[in-house]
């Protein structure tokens, strides 16, 4: 049932003035998530990091803590930061960027050429960032079986970024059904909620499963502590990859030096995936022409052993394989056999086809 869905859906999605999607050049979003503390001059300083980076587009995280989170949770203590407070609701609270700051943000985001969009963690984030005009979401992995915020979500008729972390097979086809009931802009990305992912954990050949799977665009969302895996994830076919960025790995919160790199890492993986476009190139053989002068060199021909002299019927004996590669290739040593010289052809002599008569 997946399979016939998206058979009708494109293959490549617009997303403000860019494509993710097929034959489009890997769009790269700079997650800010948590990293700007709570404080607006530092995420407007990723972002500013991001654009010299050469993101496409910076991703904020919004949500309101009472609706996401019951009083159990929010009155726990807090062991992982304790400057952020004592509690984990007093940790998100002081986390949270409120509509002023975003509509700020936004602006510096758009001003530097980079999409603004964010994550909602409830539908009262989804009205907010409907409110500062958002050109697209993105849903946490954590959030795919909340299938009432994906029909919201979906029903906006804005593209969807869904990621698959901690997720079975079955939720996640039943969070891909959910959206594309709405709304066929989806986009699937493979991704695995260790922070940080250890090698054996990363499971990339997962990426060309989902999109067979699905035929859908398949990013790649990536919480190692390096580039390495997220260009493999490029050349398994990701047109879309997230990394959280941060200014500084020791900076404190939780993400800064677990899964986050910093803008200059953040450069060296969009430097290193537009070479890597370029090398991968077609799914086809091709021989160029800069190869043909070291194999005219290099390449061997048939040549002479011995004196053949003119009308004389060529055999296996009277010729070898040798440099250069200009004369009658090797291959055609069955067709040479039983021909005869058109002119007299010297010892250790290249031979060529204008050398032999073809037909009698």
């Amino acid at each position: 049932m997946i399979k016939q869905k998206s058979k009708k859906l494109p293959n490549r999605i617009r997303v403000g003035n860019k494509y993710i999607g097929q034959n489009e050049p890997t769009f790269f979003i700079a997650e800010i998530g948590n990293n700007h503390n709570g404080d607006y001059f530092i995420a407007k300083k990723l972002i500013e990091e991001a654009a010299k980076a050469g993101a496409d587009a910076v991703k904020l995280q919004k949500r309101f803590i009472e609706e996401v989170c019951a009083k159990e949770l929010l009155e726990r203590p807090q062991t992982k930061d304790q400057i952020f407070g004592k509690t984990y609701g007093e940790y998100r609270k002081h986390l949270e960027l409120g509509m002023e700051d975003f509509i700020k943000l936004k602006k510096v985001a758009e001003d530097l050429g980079l999409i603004f969009f964010a994550t909602p963690f409830d539908k009262k984030s989804v009205d907010f960032l409907e409110e500062i005009g958002v050109d697209l979401y993105k849903i946490a992995s954590f959030d795919n079986t909340n299938i009432p915020l994906l029909e919201y979500v979906a029903q906006k008729g804005k593209p969807v970024i869904l990621s698959s972390g901690m997720t079975s097979l079955e939720e996640f086809d039943e969070a891909v059904e959910t959206i594309l009931k709405y709304n066929s802009q989806l986009i699937i990305k493979h991704c695995v909620s260790i922070y940080p992912t250890p090698d054996e954990k990363f499971n990339l050949m997962t990426i060309p499963f989902l999109k067979e799977r699905y035929g859908l665009p398949v990013g790649y969302s990536g919480h190692e502590q390096d580039i390495l895996p997220s260009l493999a994830a490029i050349v398994l076919g990701a047109n879309s990859v997230e990394r959280h960025i941060t200014l500084d790995k020791l900076m404190p919160g939780p993400d800064h030096g677990t899964v986050s790199i910093e803008p200059k890492e953040f450069r060296a993986m969009v430097d290193g995936a537009r070479r890597l476009e370029k090398a991968l190139g077609v799914s086809t053989k091709q021989c160029f022409t800069e190869e043909m002068v070291m194999r005219k060199k290099h390449a061997k021909s048939l040549v002479s052993k011995v004196l053949i002299p003119k009308g004389t019927a060529v055999t296996a004996d009277m010729v070898h394989c040798k440099s250069p590669g200009y004369g009658l290739k090797p291959n055609k040593i069955s067709f040479l056999i039983g021909k005869k010289a058109k002119i007299n052809i010297e010892p250790d002599t290249v031979i060529k086809s204008e050398d032999i008569v073809w037909e009698v």
